[in-house]
C-alpha cells in the first residue's frame, strides 16, 4: 500500500472542439495551480499519482491539475480522423486553461515526454505560465518526431505480434496497463508539430529540464536546455521507463513547483 495519497477528484472540460476531456486534481483547491501532462500511452494517474509526485505538491499546499490526454485514460478517445485536427493536445489544453479561468503567470505548466512535448507546444502558442517543466524530453524530440513516430506506430500496428523483449513488446505491456487505445492512438499520432528551434528562443519563462541520466529516447535534454534562455537542467536516475517511477522525479518536480 502507497504511504502517500492516491486519492483525486475527477472533473471534465470540454476539449476544443467540444469533445468530453478529463482532469484529475489533488490538493487545497486554493493553492496555487499546477498543470501536469502525462505521456504517449499513458494517463495521469500512472504518471503523476501512483509513485507519489502528485502528493509531494499537494503537501506543499499546490494543486496540482492533471489532465488525461486525448486519446487516454478518461478522456474522450474518437475513432474518427476528424478527432484529431492538427496541434489537438495543444489546443485541448489551452481550452483547459481558459475553462479554469487560470490568468497569466497565475499557474505553472509541465509534463513528461508527450507531455513535455505538449507544454513546449502550449508555450510556443502563447501559454504563459510563471515556471514551466519539460521532463523526458530532448531537443530532437521537439524539433522531429520522425524515428519515434515510427516506433509507435509499429508498436501499435503489431499489437500481439512483437517478440518477447524487444523495445516493441514492452512498449506494448505498457499500453495494456493503461488500457490504451490502439485505434484512437494510431489516429492521434499524425499530429504532432514540429516545433521551430528559433521559437523556443522566444520562451523568457524559467523553464527546468529534467531527465532520467539514462534516458535519450527523445534525444539530448542537455541540448534542449542549452536552447532554452532561461533554463535549469536536472538529472535523476533512471532511463525514459523507470525515472518516473523513481521518487527523485518528484522530489525535482516538487522543488521547481
Amino acid at each position: 500500500m502507497a504511504n502517500f495519497p492516491t486519492e483525486t477528484a475527477l472533473h471534465h472540460f470540454d476539449g476544443a472542439d467540444g469533445a468530453r476531456m478529463a482532469w484529475h486534481g489533488m490538493g487545497p483547491e486554493d493553492g496555487r495551480p499546477v498543470i501536469l501532462i502525462h505521456g504517449l500511452f499513458s494517463n495521469a494517474f500512472t504518471n503523476w499519482v501512483r509513485y507519489g509526485h502528485a502528493a509531494k505538491l499537494a503537501a506543499k499546499g499546490r494543486r496540482v491539475i492533471m489532465p488525461d490526454l486525448r486519446a487516454h485514460g478518461d478522456s474522450a478517445k474518437p475513432h474518427d480522423p476528424s478527432g484529431y485536427s492538427e496541434d489537438i493536445l495543444a489546443d485541448d489544453n489551452l481550452a483547459l486553461i481558459e475553462q479554469l479561468g487560470l490568468a497569466p503567470g497565475g499557474y505553472d505548466l509541465g509534463g513528461y515526454s508527450l507531455g513535455g512535448r505538449t507544454t513546449a507546444r502550449m508555450l510556443v502558442r502563447g501559454a504563459k505560465p510563471g515556471k514551466a517543466l519539460l521532463a523526458g524530453m530532448g531537443l530532437e524530440g521537439l524539433l522531429d518526431l520522425g524515428g519515434r513516430v515510427a516506433f509507435f506506430r509499429k508498436v501499435l500496428e503489431g499489437v500481439g505480434t512483437h517478440p518477447k523483449f524487444s523495445p516493441e513488446w514492452m512498449a506494448e505491456g505498457f499500453l495494456k496497463t493503461t488500457g490504451g487505445d490502439a485505434r484512437a492512438l494510431l489516429l492521434l499520432l499524425d499530429n504532432f508539430p514540429k516545433i521551430a528551434r528559433a521559437s523556443l528562443a522566444d520562451l523568457a519563462m524559467p523553464i527546468l529540464v529534467l531527465t532520467g541520466s539514462e534516458d535519450n529516447d527523445n534525444g539530448s535534454a542537455r541540448a534542449l536546455a542549452a536552447a532554452l534562455p532561461n533554463a535549469g537542467f536536472v538529472e535523476v536516475p533512471g532511463n525514459h521507463m523507470s525515472a518516473v517511477t523513481l521518487p527523485q522525479l518528484g522530489d525535482a518536480i516538487a522543488d521547481w513547483f
